[in-house]
């Protein structure tokens, strides 16, 4: 079995957490709301793409 490259891998919520510069909780409260970056459950956990949490803070720097 290959192992995923470091660029593959997926992040974790407290990746995206200190990429972010924000507590854990505000993501799973913007997860509620609808209103963070796009993430997805991979069986019980929370996985961000890095593509799309950069592209949510590229569309947020544009409006």
């Amino acid at each position: 079995m290959n192992a995923a490259s470091p660029e593959d891998r997926l992040w974790h919520v407290q990746d995206v957490s200190a990429f972010l510069g924000v507590p854990v909780e505000t993501l799973y409260r913007w997860r509620k709301y609808g209103s963070g970056p796009p993430g997805a459950r991979v069986g019980r956990f929370l996985r961000y793409d890095p593509a799309k949490v950069r592209a949510w803070v590229r569309d947020r720097e544009a409006a």
